[in-house]
């Protein structure tokens, strides 16, 4: 057990506790208790487990608690609402939190929550991702969901649910080496491809890079030497039988899980024609026919000296981001943080705009 100390010696979370713990201790018997914030300076940690220790301990009494605290809101139990808008003239519009089927009701609020279309993107809270786009993005409510399945299937339950009538929303994922037939899908259901194979291969398309070592002090013949290195060393990567491999089995891997997830058994009335129609349909997919054009696609971009074409195709993340980081000195962690900023920089926002120069404008529906 720790000293005593004296209660002016507490830090503004226990005070904060304290306070909230003896106001529902003390309350009349059936009041109904309004909190305002109750998240301000106590730790997500403990705040849901105290707070179900206070509804336990005072089972007579009703809670009202207005958050901004998306995962408190969702952990508790009982009726969910959000405010969608205010003016002093005509009061708050609030909405009920309904149940739609495929999202979480933490998710659900946040979308109901929104002002701005929903745009779903691949990537998590805090990755590279996530600051690019909400920096591009500024008009549209940017929400992370994971995987490009997990985008794909968040537009579309988003836009067949009954519940988002009134907010408009597409997806973004990356290319992944995605065929024509493939980008028409997803254009038709409102997802967006991106240029690049994965959105750090956008740091090496030369009109990016220039803006990056532009930024880092490198101009005339030195900056375009340096864009030279950078663009030689990201073909010499290709180069290698081992990596081009790597590459190759990704790319068909991707397209036979696509395959597999598009077969469609429902007219199948019995086990043969079962077993029929999955024959047909999986031997319809040349895995080796499949392997080849890839291959190609990158022996055609390295002969042609076009880098745009192979970093369309060249998944390799942390190789091709460590390339990135030699137009900036230090590490691969301090280039990513350093990008981070530049591209929010509202000072000098070359970099922003040379990325959403190449991004592609999504369409809300």
């Amino acid at each position: 057990m720790s000293d005593p100390y004296n209660i002016t010696q507490m830090s503004d979370g226990e005070k904060a506790v304290f306070y909230i713990i003896g106001q529902v201790l003390v309350a009349d018997f059936g009041s109904a208790f309004i909190m305002d914030e109750p998240e301000i300076h106590v730790h997500r940690s403990i705040l849901s487990r105290l707070w179900d220790e206070l509804e336990a301990a005072r089972p007579d009494c009703a809670f009202l608690l207005i958050t901004h605290d998306l995962e408190f809101a969702a952990a508790r139990a009982g009726r969910k609402y959000v405010v969608r808008s205010y003016a002093p003239t005509t009061g708050w519009m609030i909405e009920d939190v309904p149940e739609a089927e495929g999202f979480s009701e933490e998710l659900v609020t946040l979308i109901l929550g929104s002002r701005k279309p929903v745009l779903f993107v691949e990537g998590e809270q805090g990755s590279l991702d996530i600051a690019f786009y909400r920096a591009c993005y500024p008009d549209w409510t940017v929400i992370p969901r994971g995987g490009c399945e997990s985008v794909i299937h968040s537009v579309a339950t988003m836009r067949r649910n009954a519940a988002f009538t009134r907010i408009t929303c597409a997806g973004l994922v990356d290319a992944d080496g995605r065929d024509t037939d493939d980008r028409a899908y997803l254009a038709g259901i409102g997802v967006s491809v991106l240029p690049v194979a994965e959105i750090e291969n956008l740091l090496l398309l030369p009109t990016v890079s220039q803006i990056i070592l532009a930024k880092n002090d490198f101009s005339g013949a030195e900056l375009e030497s340096k864009l030279a290195e950078v663009k030689a060393a990201v073909f010499a990567d290709a180069m290698v039988p081992e990596n081009v491999n790597e590459v190759v089995l990704g790319y068909c891997r991707r397209r036979i899980d696509q395959m597999l997830k598009r077969i469609d058994f429902s007219a199948d009335k019995s086990v043969v024609d079962l077993s029929t129609s999955y024959v047909t349909q999986t031997g319809a997919l040349d895995v080796a026919a499949i392997a080849a054009g890839i291959e190609k696609i990158i022996t055609d971009a390295i002969a042609g000296d076009d880098l745009p074409a192979l970093l369309a195709i060249y998944d390799r993340k942390k190789p091709l981001l460590a390339l990135a980081a030699r137009m900036r000195a230090g590490s691969v962690n301090e280039f990513t943080a350093w990008v981070t900023r530049a591209i929010q920089s509202k000072e000098d926002d070359r970099l922003r705009m040379a990325i959403e120069a190449v991004l592609p404008t999504p369409s809300a529906a």
